[in-house]
């Protein structure tokens, strides 16, 4: 089959993106434990850090994760997940939205509870990745004290990953962090009357 000048263009235009693209990966040395912030009024901030949990499992991984406001369902990924159990240590800690709660105290104690939980899983030297979910919300409504969690994660060891979930990330926490990705929201089906759904919220 002979090559069009598109085609031609096209694999020339392609070697020259591989050459940029292979000196952009081969100028990258640095091997770290990363910080990682999923915040942002969009859906699936939670969702993307299961995906990176899938990811760790494929490789083997020893993975913590915390759930601080969480608690009230049941859901999916915990139920999928615990057939995981020798690999995940798993401790949803939240007694659900804190709409629900209607008592601070209460909720600083859920939320006291579960950070000690969390600083306990990210210090067994065994564990690699650690699921802070929902921390942000905490954070938010000032149940731990901000400058402790944000000094206590920049001084996580290194080989140690760490991702935090919820919306309205405070400033502290995401100068700290190495990646910080914000979900935007364009279209929610909630909005057109469609409730939270088994296998898509939860």
């Amino acid at each position: 089959m002979t090559e069009t000048d598109a085609d031609a263009r096209h694999r020339l235009k392609m070697q020259k993106r591989k050459e940029v693209q292979d000196r952009e990966v081969a100028s990258k040395t640095i091997e770290k434990g990363l910080l990682i912030v999923n915040t942002g009024p969009g859906k699936g901030k939670s969702t993307a850090a299961m995906g990176l949990i899938l990811r760790a499992l494929g490789h083997g991984w020893k993975i913590g994760v915390v759930q601080f406001i969480k608690g009230a369902w049941e859901t999916g990924e915990a139920t999928a997940l615990k057939r995981f159990e020798d690999q995940i240590s798993w401790h949803t800690m939240g007694e659900g939205f804190t709409w629900e709660t209607q008592d601070r105290a209460r909720d600083v104690a859920a939320a006291t509870a579960a950070w000690e939980k969390a600083c306990a899983l990210m210090a067994d030297p065994e564990i690699r990745l650690v699921v802070l979910d929902e921390l942000n919300i905490a954070l938010r409504y000032d149940y731990l004290p901000l400058d402790d969690v944000v000094a206590t994660l920049a001084a996580r060891r290194n080989d140690l990953h760490v991702v935090v979930t919820g919306r309205n990330a405070k400033p502290e926490l995401i100068e700290a962090a190495d990646l910080v990705t914000e979900m935007t929201l364009v279209k929610h089906h909630f909005a057109g009357g469609v409730k939270a759904q088994e296998g898509i919220e939860f």
